[in-house]
């Protein structure tokens, strides 16, 4: 097993976990799907292929090939970002034989031609992951990131990821790094008497130092079964989330990608 360290952040990102028809929402940081999504659109897949398994990259050894399943993801939640509501209007002002279609075939009315829905997002949100799973899988996983063949989207397709967005491809231990060495956006520096970084975590499993039946804080809808347009599934997945006290030195200062050049090239901070 190995890992790779991921930062999300752009201008709006959405991680859609319990929306439908006319409203859509956004979780509170990127979701299992969401991430699974984009590692499927880094790689070339449709829809129809994207959770399927990798038979080319199967160990000798093995016998089965490495999968989405494989995956664990940790998620540190650099900057919860703002809550922002998109009102959008489909369909007014056509004809009635050019208007919207209803589930049996038909036109809605004119006065019903306008559908209103409502889609949320995050402005100016910041999460750093940790990626674990089968190197094979992991190492693709980087390659494909860094030279996508679809392009690459925070949840919706409006939603462009700022760089750097893999920040470390190979790490023996990913989520010490996001403990000990990964630099942390704020927008705010720390109190200069500031001795820690309260900084909130989200786990797939009981946190490090815990006991393993210690039940989990929430549960979230984002284990994918099926990503096509008209039959996606998904089912519960639980998740802890915890207060880690992070070292203030990890503060990447009012220029961050400053900080965050440093570390994907392996110099000392």
């Amino acid at each position: 097993m190995t890992g790779l360290v991921l930062r999300l952040a752009g201008l709006l990102q959405s991680s859609g976990e319990r929306g439908l028809f006319h409203y859509r929402d956004t979780c509170a940081f990127p979701t299992r799907s969401q991430l699974i999504g984009m590692f499927a659109a880094a790689q070339g897949r449709p829809r129809e292929h994207a959770l399927d398994p990798y038979p080319h990259l199967q160990a000798p050894g093995d016998t089965t090939a490495p999968s989405h399943r494989d995956l664990t993801f940790t998620i540190r939640i650099d900057q919860p970002g703002t809550l922002y509501r998109d009102f959008h209007t489909v369909g007014g002002g056509y004809p009635r034989d050019q208007g919207l279609l209803c589930g049996d075939g038909t036109r809605r009315a004119q006065a019903k031609a306008t559908l209103v829905s409502h889609r949320d997002y995050l402005t100016g949100a910041v999460f750093t992951i940790a990626v674990e799973g089968p190197a094979p899988l992991i190492n693709h996983i980087a390659e494909t990131l860094e030279r996508p063949r679809f392009g690459l989207f925070l949840g919706r397709r409006a939603c462009l990821p700022d760089e750097p967005l893999v920040l470390n491809p190979g790490s023996p231990d990913p989520v010490d790094e996001l403990l000990t060495r990964t630099p942390l956006t704020r927008n705010r520096p720390p109190a200069p008497t500031a001795t820690n970084l309260p900084t909130t975590f989200v786990w797939e499993h009981p946190p490090p130092g815990t006991d393993p039946s210690t039940p989990p804080d929430r549960e979230s809808t984002s284990e994918p079964i099926n990503l096509t347009t008209h039959a996606r599934r998904h089912l519960p997945r639980p998740l802890w989330m915890t207060t880690e006290h992070l070292p203030t030195h990890l503060y990447a200062g009012p220029r961050p990608i400053d900080a965050l050049i440093t570390y994907v090239h392996g110099e000392p901070a």
